[in-house]
């Protein structure tokens, strides 16, 4: 596995976006479905589901979310309309921050994504209203720093990472 790649989003007043980095892991795990869920689950990312990415800008107010490549290829903008579009293609694997948004910019007509949570947990789906946005920043700020990396498990980069941001 190739290093991590960090990319950072501030506040847009929209979108919340995160203190942490979003963490992009190129070629991380094999390109399939069954495969990404085993490897998420072992490191205690669940709550699964297998689609695509909406072509929205939303985030997740609650949860922090793994994205898996099982297959195909998109463009997908993180941090709102003003963030940054990245590349992704099977078998890498993006861990994105609460609050972080996310849209699918352009994708291949294979494109099939497998999601997980830290712990299972449950979440939320919001598109950066104007009236949500003080609350979403207060549960953004709740949500728990994982107990683990969802690719290599409790000795992985993530909280490492996420540790140097402030972050117990």
């Amino acid at each position: 596995m190739s290093d991590v790649e960090t990319h950072r989003f501030a506040d847009d007043g929209r979108f919340p976006n995160s203190v942490l980095p979003l963490l992009v892991y190129r070629r991380a795990l094999p390109p399939d479905p069954a495969a990404m869920e085993r490897a998420f689950a072992a490191n205690g990312w669940s709550n699964s589901w297998r689609d695509g990415i909406f072509r929205y800008h939303h985030f997740h107010s609650i949860a922090h979310e793994v994205l898996g490549i099982a297959a195909g290829e998109a463009r997908v903008a993180f941090g709102g309309p003003s963030g940054r579009e990245v590349a992704v293609r099977a078998g890498d694997v993006v861990v994105i921050p609460a609050g972080v948004a996310h849209r699918n910019m352009g994708q291949s007509a294979d494109l099939l994504v497998v999601g997980a949570y830290p712990g299972g947990s449950d979440y939320d789906t919001r598109r950066g209203e104007p009236a949500e946005h003080a609350a979403a920043v207060r549960a953004i700020a709740a949500v728990p720093l994982p107990e683990s990396d969802p690719v290599s498990g409790r000795d992985g980069r993530l909280r490492r990472l996420w540790a140097e941001c402030g972050q117990p």
